[in-house]
């Protein structure tokens, strides 16, 4: 299958599957992009999800692009995009219309409130894949842990759960300290 069909159908499916937002679309990306395609390794999987999360946008649809641009440059990123985006433009537009007629509806209320533990299953499964490829890049063993990375992911929560600070503030902080870190433990080790 040529390489454009195969952006379009990947992200397509994961636009159309990924319900509660972009962590919910993380391990739907990942079976694609990592596990079905090897388009990306885990670890650029996980520095993917650290760069989307970063930009500006949905994570899923910077994901797209990234992903896209990487496997098949510009002609990649908009069709990676597009088969990304365009369910929810249609699932959107249908579901504008139902809510708008029908809200008042009990059942309707129900169907929304039983979605919301599925949802937070979906983004609690995708953190904690996340965490344990960032905690553990060589598999996961006491022997596998990074240090460094176990470091860093305290000090966010700490800061962020503690002591409230802005998570951009956090993300600058952690990638600043981290990459002096890292840096260090290459030059003394």
């Amino acid at each position: 299958m040529n390489l454009l069909p195969q952006l379009f159908w990947s992200f397509l499916q994961i636009g159309l599957f990924s319900i509660g937002g972009g962590y919910a679309a993380m391990p739907l990306i990942q079976a694609q992009v990592v596990d079905a395609h090897n388009w990306l390794s885990l670890q650029e999987f996980a520095d993917l999800v650290t760069i989307a999360e970063m930009t500006p946008g949905p994570i899923a649809v910077n994901g797209a692009t990234f992903v896209g641009i990487r496997v098949a440059g510009i002609p990649g990123a908009v069709i990676a995009t597009l088969g990304c985006i365009l369910p929810s433009i249609l699932i959107v537009s249908v579901l504008a219309y139902v809510y708008k007629r029908w809200r008042n509806l009990r059942t309707f209320q129900d169907v929304l409130s039983a979605l919301r533990p599925v949802i937070v299953a979906l983004i609690a499964a995708a953190g904690l894949r996340l965490l344990l490829a960032a905690l553990f890049p060589e598999g996961i063993s006491l022997q596998g842990l990074d240090p460094v990375a176990l470091l860093l992911f305290l000090g966010a929560m700490l800061l962020l759960r503690k002591w409230k600070k802005s998570p951009v503030l956090v993300i600058f902080l952690s990638g600043g300290l981290g990459a002096a870190l890292y840096y260090l433990t290459e030059a003394f080790l």
